[in-house]
C-alpha cells in the first residue's frame, strides 16, 4: 500500500521535483558567477584608470585629487574603490583635505565598464584640514550645494584667523542624504555636539551635549551688498537669551537683545569689531540682578586668563534702575568701563536712598598682584536716611553727609591703603587715623576676598566700628 502511494506521488510530481533539483544547480551557478564578478576586480590595476576617477571627482564633486598612495577594490560590505592617503583640493579654492581613506561607490556595471563611469556616492574617512575663518564658510557652502551623495567620517578641523589659532573641531561626521541628512556630529572642547540644518543653511540648531546649551539661528534672506543678518535664540541651563544680529567682514552687531534667568535680567546692544583690530562697544540695561551672583564671582580664575584679557579692548556702559516695587539696595546705577591692553578704567555713579555716590579709578589686570585705584565721594542730604539702609539707627534728621575717599586696594592680597579721607570738609583724617581705618577695613571687611567686602552685614559692622 505504501509503495503504491510513493509510486503515485513520484509519477504525478516527478516533473516538479526535477525542476527544483535543476533550479538548485542554477542558483549555485548564479551565486558562483556573482562571487567571481565581485572577486575578480580585486586583481585589477586601478592606477591605470585614475584619470577617469579624477575627472569624475572633479566634475561631480568639485574635488581635485592631487596625489594618493594606492587604489584598491573592496568587495564587501558594498563594492567600492578605496583610495588611500589621498590629498584632495576643493577646486577653485586653496582648501586641501588630507584623507586617509576615500571610498568611491560605483554602479555595479561600472566595475568593469569605465566608458560611462558613474558613482553613486563617496565617503571621506579620517580627514584632517586647516582652514582660515573665511574658508570655513566657503567649504560649508560647497558641501551644501552638492547634489551628489557625500559622507564625512571623522573629520578634524583646525580653524585659524591668519596665523592665530582659534578653535579645533574633532571627529566630525556628516551626510548630505538619507536618515542623517544635514546632521553634523562632532566634538568641541572635549564635549560632543550636534548641529541640524536645513538644505539652504538658513536655519541652524546647535546642541552641546551634557551642558544644557542649545542654540538656534534663523538667517534672513541674503541680499547682495547687505550684511548677513538673522535672529539667535539660546538656552543654557535655566538661562535664556535672544537677539537680532548682522555682520560683515568687519563687524558683528547685536541688538534687540535680552538675557533672562533667576539671578540676572538685562537687555543690551553691542558692536564687535574684528577687522582691522578686535574691539567691543556695548550698552547694557540691567533690569534685575541678585547680589548672590556677584558674590560667586571668582576673581582669581578670571585673572588667570591674562592671555585672553590682554587681547580684549572694549568700552561698556551699564545702566540699572530699580523697579518701583523692587527691594533693590541700589536705586539707580550708571557704570562706564573701558578695557585696553589689560588696563581697566571705570566711572561709577549710583544712588542709595537719594544719596549720590561717585567713584572712578583704574586697575592693571595683567599685573601679578593687580591694584585697584579709587577716588570716591558720597553726597547725602539726609545721613539718617542713608544709614537706615544699612540697618543703622541715627537720631538727627536732615543732617548732610559729604564724604571723600581716595586710595588703592590689592584685590588678591586683601590689603587696602587710604590716601585721604575727608568728611563734611571739616575733618581730614590724619596719618594715624588713616592707619586705623586701614586696619579696621582689613579686619572687618577684607578678611575673606574682594567680592565679600560688599556684604551689608560687614559694611554695617565697619561703619559702627569707625563712627
Amino acid at each position: 500500500m505504501i509503495n503504491k502511494f510513493y509510486k503515485r506521488i513520484n509519477n504525478k510530481y516527478s516533473t516538479v521535483f526535477k525542476f527544483i533539483f535543476f533550479l538548485r544547480y542554477l542558483i549555485g551557478i548564479f551565486f558562483l558567477v556573482f562571487v567571481l564578478f565581485l572577486v575578480i576586480p580585486n586583481f585589477f590595476d586601478y592606477k591605470k584608470k585614475d584619470e577617469i576617477i579624477k575627472n569624475f571627482l572633479l566634475e561631480s564633486y568639485n574635488l581635485k585629487l592631487n596625489n594618493y598612495e594606492n587604489i584598491n577594490f573592496n568587495s564587501l560590505p558594498t563594492p567600492n574603490l578605496e583610495i588611500r592617503n589621498a590629498s584632495v583640493n576643493l577646486n577653485s579654492t586653496s582648501i586641501i583635505l588630507d584623507i586617509e581613506n576615500l571610498n568611491i561607490y560605483p554602479g555595479l556595471i561600472n566595475i568593469y565598464n569605465y566608458k560611462n563611469f558613474y558613482i553613486k556616492k563617496i565617503s571621506l574617512n579620517k580627514i584632517k584640514t586647516t582652514l582660515q575663518v573665511d574658508e570655513l564658510k566657503i567649504l560649508s557652502k560647497k558641501i551644501y550645494q552638492l547634489k551628489k551623495k557625500l559622507i564625512f567620517n571623522d573629520l578634524d578641523l583646525k580653524i585659524f584667523k591668519k596665523k592665530e589659532f582659534l578653535i579645533n573641531l574633532e571627529n566630525i561626521n556628516f551626510s548630505n542624504y538619507g536618515y542623517n541628512k544635514n546632521i553634523i556630529n562632532g566634538e568641541i572642547f572635549d564635549r560632543k555636539f550636534k548641529i541640524i540644518t536645513d538644505n539652504n543653511l538658513k536655519k541652524i540648531n546647535f546642541n552641546l551635549m551634557d551642558t544644557g546649551l542649545d542654540i538656534e539661528i534663523d538667517y534672513n534672506e541674503v541680499k547682495k551688498d547687505f550684511p548677513v543678518s538673522g535672529i539667535l535664540k539660546a538656552k543654557l541651563f535655566n538661562s535664556k537669551i535672544k537677539f537680532d544680529f548682522k555682520y560683515n567682514n568687519e563687524k558683528f552687531e547685536i541688538y534687540n537683545s535680552y538675557f533672562r534667568n533667576k539671578d540676572l535680567s538685562f537687555n543690551n546692544e553691542s558692536v564687535i569689531i574684528y577687522n582691522p583690530f578686535f574691539y567691543i562697544n556695548s550698552n547694557f540695561i540691567v533690569e534685575d540682578i541678585s547680589i548672590k551672583l556677584l558674590k560667586n564671582l571668582n576673581l582669581n580664575k578670571i585673572l588667570e586668563s591674562k592671555n585672553i584679557i590682554k587681547k580684549i579692548n572694549s568700552k561698556n556702559k551699564l545702566n540699572f534702575k530699580s523697579k518701583k516695587f523692587n527691594k533693590s539696595f541700589i536705586d539707580d546705577l550708571k557704570l562706564d568701563i573701558i578695557l585696553e591692553h589689560g588696563r581697566l578704567s571705570y566711572i561709577k555713579n549710583f544712588y542709595i536712598s537719594k544719596s549720590f555716590f561717585n567713584c572712578k579709578g583704574d586697575i592693571d589686570l595683567l599685573n601679578e598682584f593687580p591694584i585697584l585705584y579709587f577716588d570716591c565721594s558720597v553726597i547725602s542730604k539726609d545721613k539718617k536716611n542713608l544709614l537706615k539702609k544699612f540697618s543703622i539707627k541715627y537720631k538727627a534728621k536732615n543732617e548732610p553727609l559729604n564724604l571723600y575717599l581716595k586710595g588703592n586696594i590689592n584685590i588678591l592680597n586683601n590689603k587696602i591703603n587710604f590716601k585721604r579721607i575727608q568728611i563734611n570738609k571739616n575733618y581730614d583724617a590724619s596719618k594715624d587715623d588713616l592707619e586705623f581705618f586701614k586696619d579696621r577695613f582689613e579686619v572687618l571687611l577684607f578678611n575673606e576676598n574682594f567680592m565679600n567686602i560688599f556684604r551689608l552685614d560687614k559694611i554695617k559692622n565697619f561703619i559702627l566700628e569707625v563712627s
